[in-house]
């Protein structure tokens, strides 16, 4: 997610830095903590069996109260009104109080503030996340005492990726993808090149694979349909939208060098070919200006409306009720995805997933009221039951599975959910309470996904690549490096705009040189030396040569 970067962010900056403060305070002391932390006893209440999950086995009869942090404003903090957390609820014998913030928040709490007993965070590379083990218990101990299936139900991928110098792991994400989830066929695309079908049709179906080519479709298209833009993107607010990695990976960018090392894929020649194609569709006019200061809201009016030829688009599932949108309106006229621009020396496409380190990692603090109850939380949504119905609810009250041993809404729901979006959210909340969830379960219904991204994500097939080696590589936030790449992306994000609109071949050149000043100039080298040696410490976690 992309923020504007004002006030608004000059305040993160400020929190980050006192977060930073208070977890360099803290030193090594956090290690020792944690030894020192005594367990409660669950005597009298239930026998740990290995083979059960702990919450079934359970006999605490009065209803276990916990707090839990959410970095985050928008989260929903209702629990027990709709199905899902209802029957959370139920289950687990729990009523949950959600709190929500920012990092201003965040920094509070840590800075002496009511520790929840349960926090999840954002940012895997935060002090919060390194400096885990002075305020946070190990996931590890806790299923040896409480809960042993947590075992079975918890990725070892993951367990290990997560795990600290200690040798224990203490937080846990949602969307966390092995190599077994990419291997497995079940983790859809979230990237495709997409054209209006009517529009597709109406130009004879070309070939876009070529910078030639593209510019070509672009005009024809531009030609026949005056009215629509012929080339967009996602909304760059400060960042790059669709245009950066996105493309990279589109058109198979080596994400490393052939000796290990750290590849600056934004100077790759084959990847600059592109952008240099890009410039030109620009000068043609076949790029919209507006299209580099929409905002998400403006970008997805736009594609509500149709008003795309084409798109290179990120994140299909988000933008996916905006396309059934335009689907259900516009019969025969759907965006469908094709091959679009392919590498010039050859390179297969290498789209993108949630990787590893996955996304929202929750952590069970040291202050927690009932440890042992809270462990059951993780294996329960872990668990295959958690999983279902978190996406599809209760089996006879809002699925049912077909012949084929599918899931499938019941007729009621699926029209709520087509119809009612507003009320399908409040009353039921399939989909969006997430916590540990996985991308793998969305295979186990048709009804995973709108229809209007459904030909997308079968495009997209054989085309992932999971990009472990680059996850978490950044400089530790509060270096001089870090502060580097800080300016240096924000100097990137400026001149990849500034090329694509450069108004001459000279302008793109000379803004290119620019750039790679600016990387001598700060630090770069040190930057690259980080990232590989980072790298290189992902291989060993994932035991890849």
């Amino acid at each position: 997610m992309n923020k504007a970067f004002g006030k608004k962010g000059l305040k993160l900056c400020t929190a980050l830095m006192v977060v930073v403060l208070v977890f360099t305070g803290c030193g090594s002391k956090g290690s020792s903590d944690n030894s020192s932390k005594e367990l409660s006893s669950i005597e009298g209440r239930y026998t740990i069996d290995p083979e059960t999950p702990a919450w079934k086995l359970d006999k605490k009869e009065e209803t276990t109260d916990l707090t839990w942090y959410v970095n985050a404003d928008w989260w929903n903090t209702d629990f027990g009104k709709d199905l899902v957390t209802k029957k959370i609820k139920e289950d687990l014998n729990i009523n949950i109080k959600f709190i929500t913030g920012d990092d201003t928040k965040l920094n509070t709490i840590f800075a002496g503030g009511e520790m929840p007993d349960m926090l999840t965070i954002f940012d895997s590379n935060s002090p919060v996340v390194q400096k885990a083990a002075t305020w946070a218990l190990p996931l590890n101990d806790l299923a040896d005492k409480y809960d042993p299936y947590f075992n079975k139900v918890a990725a070892k991928d993951t367990m290990n990726w997560f795990q600290l110098a200690d040798g224990k792991t203490y937080g846990y994400p949602n969307y966390s993808n092995t190599q077994n989830d990419f291997d497995s066929g079940n983790i859809p695309a979230k990237t495709a090149f997409v054209i209006r079908k009517d529009v597709y049709e109406a130009i004879g179906k070309p070939t876009i694979g070529t910078p030639e080519e593209f510019k070509s479709v672009m005009q024809q298209i531009k030609k026949q349909f005056p009215a629509m833009i012929p080339f967009g993107f996602n909304s760059i607010g400060t960042g790059t939208g669709s245009l950066g990695d996105v493309l990279q990976d589109f058109i198979g960018v080596p994400m490393e060098t052939e000796n290990g090392e750290f590849y600056n894929r934004n100077l790759d020649e084959d990847y600059l070919t592109w952008l240099k194609t890009l410039n030109e569709v620009y000068r043609n006019g076949d790029i919209s200006d507006d299209s580099f200061a929409d905002d998400g809201t403006a970008f997805e009016e736009k594609l509500k409306s149709g008003k795309y030829a084409t798109l290179m688009l990120d994140g299909t599932p988000q933008q996916s009720g905006n396309l059934q949108i335009f689907m259900t309106e516009n019969p025969d006229k759907e965006y469908i995805a094709i091959d679009g621009p392919q590498s010039t020396v050859g390179h297969e496409p290498t789209l993108n997933q949630s990787g590893i380190t996955g996304w929202m990692i929750t952590y069970v603090t040291k202050k927690a009221k009932d440890p042992a109850k809270a462990i059951q939380i993780y294996t329960y949504l872990l668990s295959e039951e958690g999983q279902k119905l978190m996406n599809y609810g209760i089996e006879g009250e809002t699925y049912k599975v077909n012949e084929a041993g599918k899931i499938e809404f019941l007729p009621e729901i699926k029209d709520l959910q087509l119809n009612n979006a507003d009320k399908f959210k409040k009353d039921y909340r399939m989909g969006e309470f997430m916590f540990f969830g996985h991308d793998r379960d969305k295979a186990l219904s048709n009804d995973a996904f709108a229809d209007s991204i459904k030909q997308m994500q079968e495009w997209g097939k054989g085309k992932l690549k999971p990009h472990f080696i680059l996850e978490n590589i950044n400089p530790a936030q509060g270096t001089p490096e870090a502060r580097s790449l800080s300016a240096i992306d924000t100097n990137w994000n400026t001149t990849l705009v500034s090329m694509i609109r450069a108004k001459d071949e000279a302008t793109f050149d000379s803004t290119l040189a620019a750039y790679k000043s600016f990387l001598k100039d700060n630090n770069w080298d040190k930057i690259a030396e980080i990232r590989t040696e980072k790298m290189k410490n992902n291989k060993e976690k994932l035991g890849l040569k």
